[in-house]
């Protein structure tokens, strides 16, 4: 055993969407997708246990398209991780892991014998299927339809009734799984209910698009070491993109001093706009 310092390497966002029926995220994780690919949706397979949803939106682009039929057990939805890994996909949609839970109950509920003992035969086949898609480098999209309930709002002086999603149809906990769980309305509007990349924390609630993927791309490419900024240091090609790198990065900010100086004025000549630094560290602001 040994103690290093933490980094966060390059990540692959495992993520996830929750919402009712007709909420949308069968789109929503396509549009995801296609930015997590930088709009190449030939490196992006979904697993459709929608009875072919996922084919009504092929104007996208050239996803591929892998359909799932009954029953739909953990080590089904594992052989299909596996084909899409073999091909190489970059980002694998599952749509949805909610089928999979509801295969698991319905075998529980056939089990002779003790009910709460008879978890133990459900359990290592869950946890194995969630370990699939934690593990498997690749970015994983994953739906889970939330049971359906009715709300009355008042609206211009009368009462509407509005369709509200509730608990996600999967095992309790599961969320916590995953690095990222929206939560769509039946607006399709988008509000993070878990953020470990706090790109989303407390932000109001949004339509899912291609540039949210891309954003989340960003943040999984992010530099996870000191050689990685500088080489991003050295890869910069305008002043701008330099004072984003070291405010993206404050915990190199004082190691990489020199560096950030040393590219900011290569940088500024280039221009013909030489700037010094008045006290020795780097001057984020390119007009002071």
């Amino acid at each position: 055993m040994q103690l290093r310092k933490s980094e966060r390497k390059q990540a692959k966002i495992k993520m996830a969407l929750q919402g009712s029926a007709g909420s949308g995220k069968t789109m929503s994780a396509l549009l995801l997708a296609k930015g997590l690919t930088n709009d190449n949706l030939s490196k992006v397979a979904v697993i459709d246990t929608e009875n072919g949803s996922s084919d009504l939106y092929a104007h996208l682009g050239n996803y591929n398209v892998l359909n799932m039929q009954p029953p739909y057990t953990p080590e089904k939805y594992i052989q299909a991780i596996n084909i899409c890994l073999e091909a190489e996909m970059e980002c694998i949609v599952i749509d949805s892991i909610s089928h999979c839970w509801d295969e698991l109950l319905d075998f529980h509920s056939k089990l002779p014998g003790n009910s709460f003992t008879n978890w133990n035969k459900v359990t290592p086949r869950q946890k194995a299927f969630v370990d699939k898609i934690l593990q498997s480098p690749a970015h994983f999209i994953a739906t889970m339809r939330t049971k359906q309930d009715y709300v009355l709002n008042q609206k211009n002086g009368k009462y509407v009734p509005e369709k509200v999603g509730l608990k996600a149809v999967q095992r309790d906990g599961v969320e916590y799984e995953f690095t990222l769980v929206f939560d769509i309305d039946s607006k399709y509007f988008a509000t993070a209910s878990k953020d470990r990349t706090n790109l989303f924390n407390g932000k109001p609630e949004f339509m899912i698009s291609t540039a949210t993927g891309k954003k989340i791309l960003e943040w999984c490419n992010a530099p996870n070491s000191q050689e990685d900024v500088l080489k991003r240091i050295n890869e910069c090609l305008s002043v701008s993109g330099l004072m984003k790198l070291y405010k993206d990065n404050p915990e190199f900010q004082k190691t990489l001093n020199a560096d950030f100086i040393k590219k900011k004025e290569q940088l500024e000549n280039l221009v013909k706009q030489p700037k010094h630094s008045q006290n020795g560290t780097y001057n984020s602001n390119p007009k002071q």
